[in-house]
């Protein structure tokens, strides 16, 4: 894991805890509360009085892991956040990584992050 990513990661804790924080990844990426809670499946307000709720740490974690593999393939963490907002990509309909993610399909969005690092063009 690059020192880049790992920095990432710890700003993205809560502190004193072993969770992810919704604010600081919704900061990371450049997002909204409330979008990170439409992202989630969650009511805008659990991201503040709930931030342990299982669905959303388990949506932060994906968010993550995601990130991770997009800065392995792209190292500049702006250009890799970037990627996952913003780039369409043809093999799911044009739709981003992020919206992948909103889906419930985080593993889709790491294998095609995975197989176009290794040199496949899809």
């Amino acid at each position: 894991m690059t020192a880049i990513l790992s920095d990432i990661l710890e700003s993205a804790r809560e502190p004193g805890t072993s969770r992810f924080s919704a604010s600081r990844i919704a900061s990371i990426l450049g997002l909204q509360q409330q979008e990170l809670a439409e992202l989630a499946g969650v009511h805008r307000n659990t991201l503040r009085i709930h931030p342990e709720s299982p669905r959303l740490q388990s949506v932060l974690r994906d968010l993550m892991r995601v990130l991770s593999a997009a800065t392995a393939m792209e190292p500049d963490p702006q250009r890799a956040i970037f990627l996952i907002k913003n780039e369409p990509i043809p093999a799911f309909r044009h739709k981003t990584l992020l919206q992948l993610v909103q889906e419930g399909r985080a593993e889709d969005a790491i294998d095609y992050l995975e197989s176009v690092s290794a040199g496949f063009v899809g």
